[in-house]
């Protein structure tokens, strides 16, 4: 028999642009890392409106920080280790635990589609990074950017218009659901 070594299964591919994204998958880490770049900028800020205004500023969603962050949390969904739990309907998960090298911060993700998530007090406040996968997609009325909740504050999380990944910083992990 001689001749090629080449199995007989390799596909060349079609003519064309390709339209498979590729999105490398970003070990926890250095998700941690990538994260201390938001979270060393607002360690200490008092949590209300002045810091929304600021992260847009610092960290604005057109910007190449929080392109970087979005495909590692799109990319990390698809591996299977971010939002890797469900319940009515929302995927979610905690990323990272607070601790010095996130500023005390910790990190959660969900994946919504349009739906109103389980009622909260967020004790020490919540600093939130909206990400809509379709155009449309608004969470608790805000497009992609930046959402701060003040400390005691309360909401239901509502994604509507679409689907949207949304990044929750939380100071020492602080969140208390409710029954309402």
């Amino acid at each position: 028999m001689g001749g090629s070594l080449r199995p007989p299964f390799v596909r060349r591919p079609p003519p064309g642009p390709c339209p498979v994204v590729f999105r490398p998958v970003m070990e926890r880490d250095d998700f941690a890392e990538l994260l201390s770049r938001v979270t060393s900028k607002i360690a200490g800020r008092p949590m209300d409106a002045s810091l929304a205004a600021f992260l847009e500023a610092e960290v604005p969603a057109g910007g190449p920080l929080f392109g970087e962050i979005r495909d590692a949390c799109h990319a990390a969904v698809e591996a299977g280790w971010m939002c890797k739990h469900e319940a009515g309907g929302i995927r979610f998960g905690r990323v990272l635990r607070p601790g010095p090298e996130l500023a005390g911060f910790s990190v959660d993700v969900v994946h919504m589609d349009d739906v109103v998530g389980p009622h909260h007090v967020h004790p020490r406040g919540e600093v939130d990074m909206v990400m809509p996968i379709d155009a449309a997609a608004t969470f608790d009325g805000h497009g992609a950017g930046w959402v701060v909740y003040e400390p005691g504050s309360a909401h239901r999380p509502t994604v509507q218009g679409g689907v949207a990944l949304v990044l929750y910083l939380l100071p020492e992990g602080a969140i208390e659901f409710t029954e309402e």
